[in-house]
């Protein structure tokens, strides 16, 4: 019993390792770009204003409440729902930069714990984060380069390419092995409920495959298609603020 006991121990100890390094990883990624980006482009802006960060708390609880709804797909097992939080976190991203979006994306899960909490251990919240930063991270680099129309449905259609490859991958090695070992099942009882919707799933390979991958996909197209049509709208709104403060710092 002891050894069960520090084995499980063990396990979270290490999961919550993984997941803030992880963390941490992602955001020094984005804040290098971002800090790369601003250089090229001759920007002498703060990454983090007082307005940003405000707007950061207001896509962040938007995306929080978002991710309240989910969705089951036919073709993925119940633990696999579609939901649209990331539509704040791109545009987030795309107004704010890719720091604000990997802060929009952290806030999002930290307020989602605390209205929710967590029914995967941790593993589904961390797999919602990382796989979103991989998603918005790629799509709002490219975005900063050139931000024109056709450049955001570029961005966005590598970032959805991006988290499907990135998110079948990760699933397969780290996620599922993890939900496995927090919860003291063997994977192919996992595998199974993967079998139970869709015949072909028969391996952690096929699993994420005909599932996690269609899922992510789905959610990329839908996410970017709704992003780029609203962002148009909301963009001289969003960026106001800065217009106004660099109109300010000209006079000065």
């Amino acid at each position: 019993m002891n050894n069960g006991l520090w084995t499980s121990v063990k396990d979270n100890v290490v999961f919550v390792l993984v997941s803030v390094g992880v963390a941490a990883a992602l955001f020094l990624i984005a804040y290098l770009a971002e800090k790369l980006i601003q250089k090229k482009n001759g920007d002498t802006e703060r990454i983090l204003t007082t307005r940003k960060i405000a707007m950061i708390g207001v896509f962040s609880a938007i995306s929080a409440v978002l991710m309240l709804f989910e969705f089951p797909v036919p073709f993925a097992p119940s633990f696999y729902e579609l939901d649209f939080s990331e539509i704040p976190a791109l545009i987030g991203t795309f107004a704010f930069g890719p720091v604000a979006g990997v802060m929009i994306e952290f806030c999002k899960i930290l307020l989602k714990l605390l209205m929710k909490g967590t029914g995967t251990a941790f593993v589904g919240d961390l797999a919602n984060f990382v796989i979103g930063c991989s998603f918005i991270l790629p799509a709002s680099i490219i975005y900063m380069f050139k931000k024109t129309k056709t450049n955001a449905i570029i961005a966005s259609i590598v970032g959805t390419l991006i988290m499907s490859v990135f998110g079948t991958a990760f699933n397969a090695v780290y996620l599922l092995p993890a939900f496995a070992a927090l919860y003291g099942m063997p994977l192919d009882t996992i595998v199974s409920m993967g079998t139970a919707v869709n015949g072909s799933i028969t391996s952690v390979t096929t699993l994420v495959l005909f599932a996690v991958a269609p899922l992510n996909l789905l959610k990329g197209g839908s996410v970017s298609l709704i992003t780029v049509v609203v962002y148009k709208k909301l963009s001289p709104i969003l960026k106001e603020g800065s217009i106004r403060k660099r109109s300010v710092d000209t006079v000065k």
